[in-house]
């Protein structure tokens, strides 16, 4: 098993300037740290490379999609822009020497048009995945789809969706992104909802249920790792979470007050429980 923070906690776009963190994240228990793209061409690939490699770190990105795109939208040329972004996007993540790009890439987080996702759409979506198949294949990079909950998307919210989507799509290089933080609103069991998605569970934030420090609330740990240990999960535990100082961040997650006294304490007091907590 393998133990990630997402930078979030400290930066919206990892870039030259966020390098220092790298050490301090290897000596307090990280094996690696997630970072976001969000455009492909100011994405610090070199960058990241060059500091996995002097730290003996990995990475993993996450992404998210542009207002006024979606995978399955109606309009051809919005979907195809959607596509081609998402090819940039994992190029820009192959350079970096990463190989996995997570997040809930099918339509931008908080659109709610007020229905339920159509069959249509879904089809359009898979179809469109489909696409990135040999995209994915040829750089290495696998794809993990992440259900939100229905306060952020209308479009997939829960692991029996999610690993149809991944069934329908029918492609090894996609897969899914499992958030305990989402899965605490949506699943009638959270242990239940790994298991669901396990033949396509490539990616798992460990958040607590208020995105606080892992442990310090009432996500029922024992009882998810009970269920990754059963069906062969061995990928990454990441903690996600984000700095209630970074506006933007902020903003967009509804972070309204501290999670904990620092982001720090989010991060390395965490990875401590994560560890203890699996191990045991």
């Amino acid at each position: 098993m393998k133990f990630g923070v997402n930078t979030f906690l400290w930066t919206v776009e990892f870039g030259a300037k966020d390098l220092p963190l790298l050490p301090r994240l290897k000596a307090g228990g990280f094996d690696g740290f997630e970072v976001a793209i969000f455009d492909a061409t100011r994405f610090a690939a070199a960058e990241i490379r060059r500091g996995c490699a002097e730290n003996d770190l990995e990475c993993t990105v996450c992404s998210v999609i542009p207002q006024g795109l979606s995978i399955g939208h109606e309009d051809t040329g919005a979907r195809r822009k959607t596509v081609s972004h998402l090819k940039a996007c994992i190029a820009a993540v192959a350079d970096a020497g990463a190989r996995l790009l997570a997040g809930p890439l099918y339509t931008p987080v908080g659109w709610l048009p007020g229905r339920r996702r159509t069959g249509d759409e879904w089809a359009r979506a898979v179809d469109s995945y489909r696409e990135l198949g040999p995209v994915l294949a040829a750089h290495g990079v696998t794809l993990a789809i992440e259900p939100l909950n229905r306060f952020e998307t209308y479009f997939l919210n829960t692991a029996a969706d999610a690993a149809r989507l991944c069934d329908e799509v029918a492609h090894p290089a996609v897969g899914v992104l499992f958030d305990t933080f989402h899965a605490n609103i949506e699943e009638k069991d959270l242990a239940a909802g790994y298991r669901t998605v396990a033949r396509h569970l490539r990616h798992v934030h460990t958040c607590e249920n208020d995105r606080g420090t892992p442990g310090s609330g009432h996500v029922p740990w024992s009882a998810v790792f009970g269920a990754l240990r059963e069906t062969g999960y061995d990928g990454w535990l990441t903690i996600e979470s984000f700095g209630s100082r970074i506006t933007e961040i902020a903003n967009a997650a509804a972070i309204w007050r501290d999670l904990a006294g620092s982001a720090d304490e989010i991060a390395f007091e965490g990875v401590k429980f994560l560890r203890r907590s699996w191990s045991s």
